[in-house]
């Protein structure tokens, strides 16, 4: 019995010489039916991965003109450029400018940093909150939370 008629018996199909694989791949046509896209609501636009972290962070609005809050909350989400918390302050719109200290603590000795960022995305949930997307901009450097106590006039 012959190599060919061996590899039959035991595998079930007639096993291809090299050239005929080769004529196989070049004469292949294509297939017709595209693959299926993702629709625009589908599409992934994140430059960077997530990471799903709770990281306490002081969210405050760098510009003056706009009503003054204060929001101290956890992040649901983080990557390099932009940070996902949920929150029920009422205040986040699109395009608004903030002072973010990431991640804070009140801790005379921690180090926190500050950044500038801006509200990318304000999801109204079901819980009745804000999901709250915001983009970093800029590092705006360490911010020290000591404090020497009261001062006292000399």
């Amino acid at each position: 019995m012959d190599r060919q008629a061996v590899f039959v018996r035991k595998v079930g199909f007639p096993m291809a010489t090299h050239n005929e694989a080769v004529r196989d791949l070049m004469t292949k046509k294509p297939e017709t039916e595209a693959p299926l896209k993702k629709t625009a609501t589908q599409t992934e636009r994140r430059g960077n991965r997530r990471c799903r972290i709770t990281q306490l962070m002081r969210i405050r609005p760098s510009d003056p003109e706009k009503p003054h809050f204060e929001d101290l909350r956890g992040s649901v989400s983080v990557s390099r450029t932009g940070v996902y918390f949920q929150s029920s302050e009422p205040g986040y719109e699109i395009g608004l400018r903030l002072f973010v200290t990431m991640p804070y603590s009140n801790d005379p000795a921690s180090l926190n940093r500050e950044y500038l960022a801006e509200v990318v995305r304000r999801d109204v949930l079901p819980t009745g909150m804000y999901g709250i997307g915001i983009k970093i901009l800029v590092e705006m450097g360490i911010q020290h939370s000591y404090n020497f106590g009261t001062s006292t006039a000399f």
